[in-house]
């Protein structure tokens, strides 16, 4: 599935995604990833709250997509994340691809956290 044919300049989009993996900058990363508009990169899940932590001084607002279907965070993610200031809206990873897309093509500071399809 492509979900941009927008130029978004030096800016990482999310250009496609499928069952366990996401392409970005023309590159297939495999698993849950981390993106910002600057790059993406590797993520360690849910699990991973210094990775997400990091992201407050790059982000004004972190997506954070469940997989295939929204879902609760654990509750100590969303309080260490909202701890740091930085806004966290939770859903489906389709939906957060497509909002951070949006965003990111209005120049906002997003980032994006993504469990894999």
């Amino acid at each position: 599935m492509r979900l941009t044919e927008i130029a978004f300049g030096s800016a990482q989009p999310v250009e496609s995604y499928g069952p366990g993996f996401f392409r970005i900058g023309g590159k297939v990363l495999n698993g849950a990833v981390i993106i910002t508009p600057e790059g993406a990169g590797a993520w360690g899940g849910l699990e991973d709250l210094a990775s997400l932590i990091a992201l407050a001084d790059q982000a004004d607002v972190l997506f954070l997509g469940m997989g295939a279907e929204i879902a609760h965070p654990p509750r100590a993610l969303r309080e260490a994340v909202e701890a740091t200031g930085l806004g966290l809206e939770v859903m489906s990873s389709p939906a957060a691809c497509r909002t951070y897309n949006v965003l990111l093509s209005e120049g906002r500071r997003v980032a994006l956290a993504l469990l894999p399809v």
